[in-house]
């Protein structure tokens, strides 16, 4: 809220020549009321007026265009160019003929951004799949209606959509177009508008008119068997999901898994992609590839080239010797976006509202809107033939005496008093007389007359059969339907997009190129993490560590293992040795809460590496109680960083100890000094990370666990004296002469 106070200085200032009372003054105003007046009336402008498309299928900018080039004559007539167009354009749409030109090119068949373009262009209009092949300048490019408009403007001179004023009211303009086919969902259509968006994907036309048809006979059609799934343009592959497919057609929101289509060509020995995700282009393709090589992370390419041409979009990619191509475009598919996801959102104005609508909504919406525009027409329809029929009765009447006629017109000596009289002399009304005193003098003989009222039983034919259409829904419907399988004979095309099902796709495990060479890993206390090669460690000094930091855990392996981090908030985080660079002992190492993404005031606590994920962890609870679990619980199928749940919150956790061999011994102290020594394979192992495990050591109160080692030879005199006959046990105090012994924790 801006305030400002009005000083008394101000007020009296003297009112000069130019001077405007109140400039400059700040006025106090509630921002609430500020975005009410001002910013809410241009949002609802930009989503009614220009982003959002209306049932007919279109935005103002493709009315308004489309619209001005019906009027132009442009629909089977020869091309004009396209500057004359966009000039003509901007008695409607008056936001700039760089704006109109841009909505032509994406209307247009050069550009093929549509299944069915609505513009018939010549020149060059670019490609929607290319980011950088610019369309030709409006002066160079010409264009008509492509004859699919036939379908948008047949009846648009019936009264069947409502007219409004342009912007300076001086020609009209249709509010929506008669579609006679569902356009909305045979084109690709996307808006964003202030707070809300609209994306809606392209469908088959056959498959659409099908879809209504069957809808129009039967309200519960299953949709999912006539409209089998989206068709784009760029005959991407569709990997198909049922769920989501349905999930979409019932809520209008969703995303479709779309893929490149390639070929190989092995006497080449190189990939064509012949189509790509309607969500990219060919130059980000590339683009990534290239970083991907540039980067070691794809060795089988040697060359990629742009070789698209008349024939389309094509990018050819050489490979190197002994190169598998299916596994190559698995690669390439989870690596780049040649695989990708188009994002649904059927959201359409509806008498004004936006509204996001399932397909079934949506056909049912354009299927009502159908039947007001054939309403609209067939009264139309009527009220002409009523009015001719009206006409040739009054004629009729005249055929009777032609000679009274004549000799009344001729009576009459004011001109005024002509259709008065001939009212009155056939007792027609001024209408019918108006057309009887209009007629030429050559045709006031039988012949014409009789010839011209021969139309009379058919007119009145005509009239019932029209009126029948509007007194029954089901002839409203029954046109509708037979106008949409006209419009299946005539443009229906085969479907772009292949289909293919997620169930069969076969993906193998493409690991990437790793070099696999010994190293030593080191984790320390405070979270540290260190890989070192078996060289480097000899040629090393001692280890840079924090100050009160030490050595938690050392291991030696190799660089392509699996590292398994648990965290002190009952989590667990996974990544791979090889993305962590060889360092030296004279360096701290890697953070891993900061490396791995940690939450706020988390710690690492213990690392395990594993290359097959055998073995088990056993987690120790100051309670006494122990769970053994299985280290395959934690292999993921999918590349999962972060596992929550990695071991039970319910207690207070004292060690975490990873046993390779299941038949290993156990050490574990407890804070009493109590020691006791089990084999590892004496606990069951538990189904799910967060068990709470099994009583391990009676404990009295006030005591708890404190450590848990692998016994090792050597570590106490007399092991036998600990080991524990049965489990839970109490274990045993040390003897005197072994108080002094050292065991490392």
């Amino acid at each position: 809220m801006a305030r400002k106070k009005k000083t008394k200085e101000s007020a009296a200032e003297p009112k000069l020549k130019g001077y405007i009372a109140g400039a400059g003054e700040v006025v106090e105003e509630k921002i609430a009321s500020t975005l009410q007046e001002n910013f809410m009336p241009y949002a609802m402008s930009i989503i009614m007026s220009r982003a959002i498309p209306e049932i007919d299928g279109f935005k103002p900018s493709h009315r308004k265009l489309l619209y001005t080039m019906y009027k132009m004559g442009l629909l089977g007539a020869a091309r004009t160019k396209s500057a004359n167009i966009v000039g003509q354009t901007m008695k409607l749409n008056p936001h700039g003929d760089a704006a109109i030109y841009d909505t032509m090119v994406r209307l247009s068949r050069g550009y093929e951004a549509l299944l069915h373009p609505f513009v018939d262009s010549k020149g060059n209009f670019g490609k929607f799949y290319s980011r950088d092949m610019a369309w030709a300048a409006s002066r160079y490019t010409e264009a008509k209606l492509d004859p699919i408009c036939n379908e948008l403007f047949n009846d648009i001179d019936k009264d069947t959509v409502d007219f409004v004023d342009n912007y300076d009211n001086t020609l009209k303009e249709p509010t929506l177009l008669p579609a006679a086919f569902p356009s909305v969902l045979v084109n690709a259509n996307t808006g964003i508008a202030v707070g809300m968006a609209s994306s809606i994907c392209s469908f088959n036309l056959e498959e659409v008119c099908r879809t209504t048809i069957c809808l129009l006979k039967d309200p519960e059609h299953d949709i999912t068997s006539t409209l089998i799934a989206p068709d784009f343009t760029g005959g991407a592959q569709i990997i198909y999901d049922k769920q989501v497919i349905e999930n979409i057609y019932r809520t209008g929101k969703g995303s479709i898994k779309l893929r490149g289509r390639y070929t190989y060509d092995k006497y080449a020995n190189c990939i064509d992609i012949l189509s790509i995700p309607q969500t990219t282009t060919s130059e980000a393709v590339i683009e990534k590839i290239i970083e991907l090589v540039k980067q070691n992370k794809i060795k089988e390419i040697s060359d990629i080239r742009d070789e698209t041409g008349i024939d389309g979009l094509k990018i050819t990619i050489d490979l190197k010797r002994s190169t598998d191509p299916d596994k190559l475009m698995q690669k390439l598919y989870k690596m780049t976006p040649l695989e990708d996801s188009f994002s649904c959102n059927f959201n359409v104005l509806i008498a004004g509202t936006p509204r996001v609508l399932g397909v079934r909504e949506l056909l049912n919406e354009w299927s009502a809107f159908r039947i007001e525009c054939v309403k609209r027409r067939t009264y139309f329809d009527l009220h002409k033939k009523q009015d001719r029929l009206h006409l040739l009765q009054g004629l009729e009447k005249i055929l009777l005496d032609i000679d009274k006629a004549i000799k009344i017109i001729r009576g009459t000596e004011e001109e005024n008093m002509v259709v008065p009289n001939l009212m009155s002399g056939f007792d027609i009304d001024e209408i019918q007389a108006e057309y009887v005193a209009e007629i030429k003098l050559r045709h006031l003989n039988r012949e014409y007359i009789l010839k011209q009222t021969n139309d009379i039983s058919q007119l009145e034919k005509d009239i019932a059969e029209l009126e029948a259409i509007l007194a029954s829904k089901t002839k409203i419907k029954n046109i509708i339907i037979r106008e949409l399988e006209n419009i299946i004979k005539k443009y229906s095309q085969p479907r772009r997009s292949m289909i293919i099902y997620a169930d069969d796709i076969v993906e193998d495990d493409i690991e990437e190129d790793v070099p696999d060479y010994a190293v030593n890993l080191f984790f320390t206390k405070e979270g540290y993490f260190k890989k070192i090669t078996p060289l480097s460690l000899r040629m090393s000094g001692e280890h840079k560590l924090k100050e009160g930091d030490e050595i938690l855990q050392r291991f030696e392996t190799t660089n392509n293992t699996d590292l398994i981090f648990f965290s002190d908030k009952h989590q667990a985080y996974k990544t791979k040795a090889p993305l962590f660079a060889d360092t030296k002992t004279s360096v701290l190492g890697e953070y891993i809460p900061s490396k791995l993404g940690f939450d706020e005031d988390e710690n690492a606590i213990y690392m395990i590496p594993t290359k097959d994920y055998k073995g088990s962890i056993f987690f120790f609870f100051e309670s006494g109680k122990c769970a053994k679990i299985s280290l395959e619980a934690y292999a993921t199928k999918t590349n999962r960083k972060k596992l929550t749940g990695a071991y039970s919150d319910k207690e207070k956790l004292a060690a975490i100890l990873y046993v390779e061999n299941d038949d290993s011994d156990i050490f574990v102290r407890a804070s009493s000094g109590r020691r006791l020594i089990f084999r590892s394979s004496e606990l069951m192992a538990k189904n799910t990370r967060s068990a709470q495990g099994v009583a391990l050591m009676k404990l009295k109160k006030g005591h708890r666990i404190i450590s848990a080692e692998i016994y090792e030879d050597g570590m106490l005199s007399d092991p036998e004296r600990y080991r524990a006959k049965t489990l839970p046990s109490q274990g045993q105090l040390p003897r005197s002469d072994e108080s002094g012994e050292q065991i490392s924790f």
